[in-house]
């Protein structure tokens, strides 16, 4: 019976350590100027999904994404939109259809972002865990 338990107790910390690592394999990054220091997942997704397109200070988001191919795009849309690409691609198809709106502009890597995050006070984007993040701010994301 110890055996059991002991091993139920593995299984679930070993879970909970994998839900942190793919919530750490990412960063969602802001201009150093914006004054919001933590966002919900769903807010994000909103932000990205231009479903939100104002700062609480009434400002227009810029969010920014990464390329389609990208591997960081792929765990960000899984994590945060709870979708894979292909599913937020068929989304933006749609809007674009539609006439209602355009995807975020795309950007091709880490540094990409960070520089158009970093000249963009009202932009917001998202970088790989280890980027470098010296010259934006790293937002802590909310339940």
């Amino acid at each position: 019976m110890k055996i059991v338990l002991l091993a139920l107790v593995m299984r679930l910390l070993m879970i909970g350590a994998a839900s942190a690592q793919e919530t750490a394999s990412f960063k969602i990054v802001v201009n150093p100027s914006n004054g919001i220091s933590s966002l919900t997942k769903e807010q994000i997704s909103d932000l990205f999904l231009k479903k939100v397109t104002q700062w609480e200070n009434g400002r227009k988001a810029l969010p920014v994404d990464q390329v389609t191919a990208s591997t960081i795009r792929e765990k960000f849309s899984k994590e945060i939109h709870e979708k894979s690409v292909t599913a937020i691609n068929s989304y933006w198809r749609q809007k674009i259809f539609s006439g209602r709106d355009v995807p975020p502009p795309e950007k091709s890597s880490d540094a990409d972002v960070l520089a158009y995050v970093a000249e963009n006070a009202d932009a917001v984007g998202y970088v790989s865990a280890n980027a470098p993040v010296d010259k934006v701010k790293v937002l802590k994301i909310t339940k």
